[in-house]
């Protein structure tokens, strides 16, 4: 029976990360992956929507620059869209193979470093069983990881086909764009899809959200502004709504939903896309004797390690944050803490997203939503993109900029929302700042470059601090400075104080 450091099943972003890191310490280390190399990250997920997203938006700009061109709305291509799509895809999980196959053969990691395609069960706390097209083996392993990431969540009685009522794992396989589709769901996915699709101007969307808002874990002020554009889209929101049924009718989708006052109403479209979450890839990975215990969300872990000690779980598998960067830090983490010796736990808090909406929105900690349910007091400084000179160069001033720190003297970074264009490079500064602990004073004086969006960023810390340059009261609602306390906002007045 072969032995090794380190078995990882799973080799998505949160597996494939961890083996390269366990490849730093020099372990031995077997790779085992069922499908292909990427997981749900590349090959049905982050890269493939993003890149449906990237495409969709040049869309969209183009046809709002026709002005400026003389010319008609042009036609899609959808076979060049779907095209480019999967060569996107292609290209990362070809470089993903190829970067695999250069470690294995290197003179440096090759010997440390092995690889198999099949399914693996961990049929005890040091043996993992893999299961081939040509054989079945049982291996060795001194710890093992579990990293076999999560699948689409499913309705009951919802036909799901995958051509006519798709999940996120179909509906990039169309063969064309549909007149008209229903999106039962109205998370971050869902919403995405929503901007995808109604952003082509061929796709009638209806989106079914179960409360008064879409997003509702974020604030109110973020999601005005998507649902303002996803309408002007044309994108029907059916709020306070719930699926009664959903079925397929002479090739078309029928689906019935029912209202909070009672009363009920059918539809009909083309085809459904169900985004009501993942949930993880976990049934039947390991012996039932193994003291690793689950929820509904996840693998039960203290800082990635299960309840058996050498058996840690990332990425998907577990309840928290389910996004590529996560999984692969955790990955990170998981090896350190078997080989290396961490200084810290794995932290969430400075953890960066990005919604690709329309605009995109960046977020980073806490945002006003999440602190008013600590029964958190705050203070907030919000910016509009319309006193930017990079947005206004751009012509494109929607958004804003929202910076969240303590209410007490040393003001340390809270969290941070951005709404707009280029809302994802004004996380990172931060983040750090999170991470560290520490309050805002080091941001303020920050030379960004000009004319950049962060120059906002750096405009709200001087609002905190009561010495910006563009004053709060003299601005309307494009700028403000508040503090939040025992359920009441207080204003900061023009010099500085609240």
């Amino acid at each position: 029976m072969k032995k090794y450091d380190l078995v990882v099943i799973g080799a998505g972003p949160s597996g494939y990360a961890a083996a390269m890191r366990a490849l730093d310490f020099r372990k031995n280390v077997l790779l085992v992956e069922k499908g292909r190399i990427g997981g749900a990250g590349v090959t049905n997920g982050a890269l493939s929507s993003k890149t449906w997203w990237e495409i969709s938006r040049e869309v969209r700009q183009f046809n709002n620059s026709l002005k400026r061109f003389n010319i008609h709305q042009p036609e899609v291509n959808f076979d060049e869209v779907q095209g480019e799509v999967r060569r996107a895809v292609k290209e990362r999980v070809l470089q993903l193979e190829d970067h695999l196959a250069l470690v294995r053969s290197s003179e440096k990691f090759g010997k440390y470093l092995d690889y198999l395609q099949g399914s693996a069960r961990v049929v005890s706390k040091n043996e993992v069983e893999i299961t081939s097209e040509k054989r079945i083996e049982t291996v060795q392993a001194e710890n093992i990881i579990l990293a076999t990431g999560s699948k689409p969540r499913r309705l009951p009685d919802v036909p799901v086909d995958e051509k006519i009522i798709m999940t996120s794992d179909g509906i990039e396989h169309m063969d064309h764009l549909p007149k008209s589709i229903v999106i039962v769901g109205a998370g971050v996915v869902g919403c995405e899809y929503a901007t995808i699709l109604s952003s082509f101007h061929g796709t009638r969307v209806n989106l079914i959200d179960k409360g008064d808002h879409i997003l509702p874990f974020e604030d109110e002020d973020v999601v005005s502004v998507i649902e303002r554009n996803l309408e002007l889209a044309g994108v029907r929101i059916h709020r306070n709504s719930t699926l009664s049924r959903m079925e397929v009718t002479d090739g078309l989708v029928t689906y019935e939903l029912a209202y909070k006052d009672g009363s009920k109403e059918i539809f009909h479209v083309e085809k459904a896309l169900i985004s009501i979450g993942r949930e993880p890839n976990f049934n039947d990975l390991w012996d039932a004797s193994l003291a690793i215990e689950t929820n509904p969300r996840g693998i039960n872990n203290d800082d990635t390690r299960t309840g058996v000690p050498n058996i840690y779980a990332i990425g998907d598998l577990t309840a928290d944050i389910a996004l590529v960067n996560v999984g692969e830090l955790e990955g990170r983490h998981a090896v350190e803490k078997m080989f290396g010796n961490p200084e810290k736990r794995m932290m969430y808090e400075n953890i960066s997203t990005i919604m690709f909406l329309n605009p995109e929105v960046a977020g980073v900690g806490l945002n006003e939503t999440k602190a008013r349910q600590l029964n958190l007091s705050y203070r907030v400084a919000s910016l509009d993109y319309s006193v930017i000179p990079r947005a206004i160069a751009k012509r494109n001033t929607e958004g804003f900029i929202k910076l969240l720190v303590t209410d007490d003297d040393e003001m340390k970074v809270l969290g941070m929302r951005v709404v707009g264009n280029h809302a994802s490079s004004a996380i990172q500064a931060v983040a750090l700042l999170i991470s560290m602990d520490k309050g805002i004073e080091e941001l303020a004086e920050c030379v960004h470059p000009h004319p950049s969006i962060t120059e906002g960023i750096q405009e709200c810390v001087r609002m905190l601090l009561g010495k910006s340059m563009m004053k709060p009261d003299a601005m309307d609602a494009r700028i403000s400075c508040r503090r939040f306390r025992d359920g009441v906002y207080e204003t900061l007045d023009v010099d500085g104080f609240f």
